[in-house]
């Protein structure tokens, strides 16, 4: 099978090291000095204490690859309208379209069914490019709950997990979705088949449209966002405005808030993808902690942060009850953000008086 990993980053360079040591003929679009680190080197990846590595073909770009089986795109999601067009070197009349990206995909209304089947989002595909030139039928959902980190160009740290759920967006059993569970598989990952992968694209969702901005607004890992009274509370409130809207597309939590809520919490003193640090971005993708922040960070952070922001904002202002909730929040982030600068004594201080 041939698979093209299109946002070679930490969870890109994971999944595509372990495809390949599992058979697979992998192939990486990268960029910079990542890119030129995996054409000397190798891809590289620390795994379980162990290093190994992986002869993938890397390059900037598509055109020296050709048709794909499958291409995984583990892009940020604001990234992936600019590069459709340089995508279809890649894509043939079978080939399918893995979107490993955080939030709603440009295909979610495809075989949807009920009112809103074949609807187009505006805000994901701007100029319908994804739609159009990507095309909803080449899609199978995947969503991304391991963390991984990019420790130095060309090297990719395991962080935590192996779960990818997976899905056809008609919610069948397709050969082409048994496939790649089984090369997912043999690759040491779990990849259960969803019957409705939107539900679990909103699980994941759930979390991503709490945790992140507010993590980048508190520069406070997901441990201290979770059992801070405070950003707790908040996380909460946004998750239940996010529930009553998901609600009125048929989509399922099989897990409330408060576990939802825990889960993340378990994970420990995780930095969230939004949380990334000095210089460039070594490859085109999608990080999942993948740099120590620095300041300000960097304007690609900036944009992956103010995506986000727009999408909760897009959301939160359709609910109830919009300004006392966003006073809470106004005072209770900028708050936890100092205590976070002052040291763990301090947060736990917080902790008691709020």
């Amino acid at each position: 099978m041939k698979i093209c990993i299109f946002g070679a980053g930490a969870i890109g360079g994971l999944m595509g090291v372990q495809l390949a040591r599992a058979g697979a003929d992998v192939s990486f679009i990268a960029r910079g000095a990542h890119l030129a680190a995996m054409r000397e080197h190798g891809a590289r990846l620390i795994m379980d204490g162990e290093t190994v590595s992986a002869p993938v073909r890397c390059t900037s770009d598509p055109r020296e690859l050709g048709v794909q089986d499958l291409v995984i795109i583990t892009l940020k999601a604001h990234s992936l309208p600019g590069v459709v067009d340089s995508m279809q070197p890649l894509l043939g009349k079978h080939t399918a379209i893995v979107t490993g990206v955080n939030g709603i995909p440009y295909w979610y209304f495809y075989q949807h069914g009920g009112k809103f089947a074949g609807t187009r989002l505006a805000n994901v595909d701007p100029d319908g490019s994804q739609w159009t030139k990507l095309g909803p039928e080449r899609a199978i959902g995947c969503v991304l709950y391991p963390a991984a980190e990019i420790v130095e160009p060309g090297v990719t740290k395991h962080v935590y997990g192996k779960k990818f759920p997976i899905g056809e967006p008609s919610g069948e059993r397709t050969p082409r979705i048994q496939q790649f569970h089984e090369i997912m598989q043999a690759a040491g990952f779990e990849a259960p088949i969803r019957d409705n992968i939107r539900d679990e694209i909103w699980l994941k969702l759930w979390g991503n449209l709490c945790f992140n901005p507010i993590s980048a607004l508190t520069h406070a890992t997901l441990d201290v966002l979770t059992s801070d009274p405070g950003t707790r509370a908040v996380s909460r409130t946004m998750m239940l405005e996010a529930k009553r809207i998901a609600d009125q597309f048929g989509v399922h939590f099989r897990v409330d808030v408060e576990k939802r809520i825990d889960g993340a919490g378990a994970v420990g003193a995780h930095k969230t993808s939004t949380l990334v640090g000095p210089g460039k971005p070594p490859a085109h993708g999608n990080r999942s902690a993948s740099y120590r922040r620095s300041g300000n960070g960097t304007s690609r952070q900036r944009a992956d942060a103010d995506h986000r922001r727009r999408a909760c904002a897009r959301q939160t202002t359709r609910a109830h009850g919009l300004a006392g909730r966003l006073s809470r929040i106004a005072f209770v982030i900028p708050t936890l953000r100092e205590q976070v600068k002052k040291g763990s004594d301090s947060v736990r201080s917080f902790f008691v008086s709020h």
